[in-house]
């Protein structure tokens, strides 16, 4: 049942199927009227043509004369069953032709005339052309419109059947064309209703190529990504939980044995300052979080400028290689040519000085570290690479993740939050980071769109 008010549907098919029927309507019409005026003016110009061919007399002889000539035309065999021919005198009297008379009501007409009159007995409706005489009476030339009338009922009739169909027709498109729209978005309605209830990983059929399967693919890309974002929320509420437990535990321990036990202000002191530090080691901790956020929100593409990525590898280098030196370790930046990006110049400095960092701590001493930078197919990069002993294949996927760590990499100061913070970043600038074998060593590369636009 239709519903006007609340389905949108329903609205659709009305005015459409309103629209079908009044354009229906209109062509109709113009064939109609369009073949009636073609037989109209046919039968117009049949007249003309037979009063040219008495005008002479018409104006030059009597009206005998002219009844005379009118019937030769009715005897020579043409067109005589559907001629009309009338000669009257001035009296009205009918002097030749094949009407039986001249209507009273019509004495001193003239001109093109559609009347019902009587013709060989019967009643005839006929197109006339009506003449008077300059002696006196009426020439009155016509045709009968039997044949146009029989013309005309059997194009209403077709037109009519036509409509009925083409009628039934738009209903029934109407009502598939309603549930086709009921039903795709009947399964929007269902998915959105399983996924309010709890289950996220429920998507929407989109193997249409039309709008409601590009809509359907847009949804499940946003369905995608929130549900990404939800276990992003739960692996960090876990992981928070499980990495905020052995600072706390420690603060907890050494403020206790502070108070338990009586100790000099050294020691005090030494107990107040290791709590501080772990406390310091929270902050930055919830500080890399706040990052993350802000990089996954899209907060910092409002400060996107023109920078050259170039220019910040080379400061990173610079900026990390006394670093390097406490580390002994032989960092190296290649010069290269200017490579402008649309990007946030504060976050694209983080995500590069973590690269360089990582590869510090994690090569060991005596290892190499370079950072480059390439363009190639409109895609701008920084690489940073070590020689030192690198990440599993199996394990690269993973880094990335928030709070996972290497087992290898447990003694190394660190939160596991890094790799994090760059990839959200790469992310956030429409970009990737790519992790590679350098054998031996690793590869970590940021791919940003090159260009100012």
């Amino acid at each position: 049942m239709f519903s006007l008010r609340g389905s949108i549907a329903a609205r659709l098919v009305l005015s459409y199927g309103l629209l079908g029927i009044a354009s229906m309507v209109v062509v109709s019409g113009v064939f109609y009227y369009g073949t009636i005026g073609v037989l109209d003016q046919n039968i117009d110009t049949k007249m003309r043509m037979q009063w040219q061919r008495l005008a002479e007399r018409v104006h030059s002889g009597s009206a005998e004369q002219v009844a005379e000539d009118v019937r030769r035309q009715l005897g020579d065999g043409i067109d005589s069953d559907r001629e009309i021919y009338l000669v009257t005198n001035r009296d009205g009297a009918v002097l030749a032709g094949n009407l039986a008379a001249w209507p009273r009501e019509y004495a001193g007409a003239d001109g093109v005339l559609a009347r019902e009159v009587i013709r060989n007995g019967r009643t005839t409706r006929a197109r006339l052309l009506v003449h008077q005489l300059p002696q006196g009476g009426a020439l009155v030339i016509g045709y009968d419109l039997s044949e146009r009338e029989s013309i005309r009922q059997l194009v209403w009739r077709s037109l009519a059947e036509g409509a009925t169909l083409s009628l039934i027709l738009t209903v029934l498109g109407a009502v598939l064309f309603r549930r086709q729209i009921e039903r795709r978005i009947g399964d929007i309605r269902r998915a959105a209703s399983d996924i309010g209830a709890g289950n996220l990983s429920r998507r929407i059929a989109a193997d249409s190529r039309d709008e409601f399967g590009l809509l359907n693919r847009d949804i499940n890309t946003m369905l995608d990504r929130i549900e990404q974002l939800m276990d992003g929320i739960r692996s960090v509420s876990n992981a928070i939980a499980h990495d905020l437990r052995t600072p706390l535990t420690r603060i907890r321990a050494k403020l206790d044995d502070a108070v338990r036990h009586e100790l000099s202000v050294d020691v005090l002191a030494s107990a107040a300052h290791g709590a501080i530090d772990d406390i310091d080691d929270l902050i930055r901790l919830f500080e890399r979080l706040l990052q993350i956020a802000q990089a996954e929100s899209g907060v910092g593409a409002r400060a996107f400028e023109t920078i050259d990525l170039q220019r910040i590898a080379a400061d990173m280098a610079e900026m990390y290689d006394a670093s390097a030196e406490d580390q002994r370790v032989r960092l190296t930046a290649h010069a290269g040519p200017a490579l402008p990006v649309q990007a946030d110049r504060n976050l694209i400095a983080t995500a590069v000085a973590s690269l360089i960092d990582n590869a510090i701590k994690h090569a060991g001493a005596g290892a190499a570290v370079e950072v480059s930078t390439a363009i190639e197919g409109g895609v701008a990069s920084i690489t940073v690479r070590d020689n030192g002993p690198g990440i599993p294949a199996g394990e690269r996927a993973k880094v990335t993740q928030r709070f996972y760590r290497l087992d290898k990499s447990r003694g190394i100061p660190g939160n596991g939050l890094g790799l994090s913070i760059v990839k959200a970043i790469a992310t956030l600038h429409g970009g990737d980071l790519e992790l590679a074998d350098a054998a031996p060593g690793l590869i970590a590369r940021l791919r940003f769109p090159s260009g100012t636009h």
